[in-house]
Order: structure tokens, then sequence, then C-alpha cells
């Protein structure tokens, strides 16, 4: 997918991150920072589920019980692109097609989860988002985390890729020689990021075997 090149003035790109109950909230706190950062993206529409809310607390020792702090506590930082809504909000903007948004990340996206949108049942905020973006057409990528899988897991992943959900699941990478866990989770979510169109400047690109220096891509801006 070729990168949205970032331009004064350019329309700036809305996306949708929604958490689920499955291991790996480390991974939904760095997507979402990277996100804040991205001077390409305008607008961040950040769903998390019960289930979700209370992997947060567990993983990061996260205090979600104020509705209007999670996103900052999330981003460590100022939300300043950030809107956080609630699961249970059907009735939110990004739950109607006619609403624009340029694309859609579940992650970490349980099994569960992954079985409603393969199934098109949409009975709250998370799922009904991503239905919209499958019958729209749109970018939705699944963070699936989750192991082993089930033959219906890998059932529902058929099914959700056939109908248009991109499957993209937690599993780091090794090659870029990683030095702490937080190179590993940056190097997956400027993975995710690239499949949006959303190239970062952190990002190891494989050069090939006789090459060791490594590739970054330029940054957003152009710097």
């Amino acid at each position: 997918m070729p990168s949205r090149q970032h331009r004064v003035g350019a329309r700036k790109e809305s996306i949708v991150l929604g958490v689920t109950g499955a291991s790996g909230a480390i991974f939904a706190r760095r997507m979402l920072q990277l996100l804040e950062a991205d001077p390409r993206v305008g607008k961040i529409h950040l769903v998390i589920s019960a289930s979700g809310l209370k992997v947060l607390r567990e993983e990061l020792e996260l205090d979600v019980s104020k509705t209007a702090e999670i996103a900052s506590r999330l981003l460590a930082g100022p939300a300043r692109k950030t809107t956080y809504l609630l699961d249970s909000d059907v009735g939110a903007s990004i739950a109607s097609g006619s609403y624009p948004v340029d694309g859609m990340v579940v992650m970490p996206c349980s099994t569960g989860c992954l079985a409603q949108i393969a199934h098109g049942i949409s009975s709250t905020l998370i799922e009904r988002a991503a239905d919209v973006c499958l019958k729209e057409g749109r970018k939705l990528i699944l963070a699936i985390r989750d192991t082993p899988f089930s033959r219906v897991h890998l059932e529902n992943m058929l099914r959700a890729q056939s109908a248009g959900a991109e499957i993209f699941p937690m599993i780091p990478a090794y090659y870029h020689q990683p030095k702490s866990i937080d190179d590993l989770v940056t190097q997956f979510c400027c993975r995710i990021l690239a499949h949006l169109g959303l190239e970062q400047r952190q990002q190891f690109r494989w050069l090939g075997e006789k090459k060791h220096s490594r590739h970054r891509l330029i940054s957003p801006g152009g710097d």
C-alpha cells in the first residue's frame, strides 16, 4: 500500500482503535501513542470493551475508574486527537456508514470479538464499527491475540478475511534484533500502521542477508 504523504492543508486521517479483552494491552497503548504522534492523523476514535478495561487494569495497572481520563491515562500523556467512546454506545458516530473513517484496528482482538465480526453480529460499538468498515469497503485490521487456535478460530479468521478484514495475529518479529519488549511492540505496531498507509520512521525494513544496516522510512513530515 502506498504511503499517504503529509501535506499542508491535506485532509487528515480518521482512525478507529478498538481494544478488546485479550492479553496485549501494551500493544494497544503503543498503537495509540503512535497515532497521536502522527501528523497525518487528525482524529482517533478509541473504544474499549468491558473486558478490555479489565485487561488494561491488570496488565498496565491503569486506573480506568474515570471514563473521561482513560485515553490520557492509556497514552501516559494528553489525548489531543483521541475521543473515547463507550462500547455500549451503538448510536455513536462510527456506528454509521455515513460517518467517514479511513480505517479501523482492533488490537488486541479477542477470538470472541473475531467470532462476532465474522458472523456479522453487532451487539457492541466495536463490533458495529467493524461491520461498518466491512460493508463500506474500508480497511479493517484484526490483531488476533490467542494461542493455540482451534478450528473454530481458524474458520472465523477465514470468514472475516473473506468478508474483507485483514487478519494480523499479534506475533512479533525478531529479525530486527530487538533489545527490549518495547522494540518488539513498536515494530509490530509500525507494521500495522504501514498497512493503513501510515508508515513510521522507526519501522525496521529487511534488506536481505548481505545488508546489515537498518533501513528506516522517512518521517511523516519528510524530516
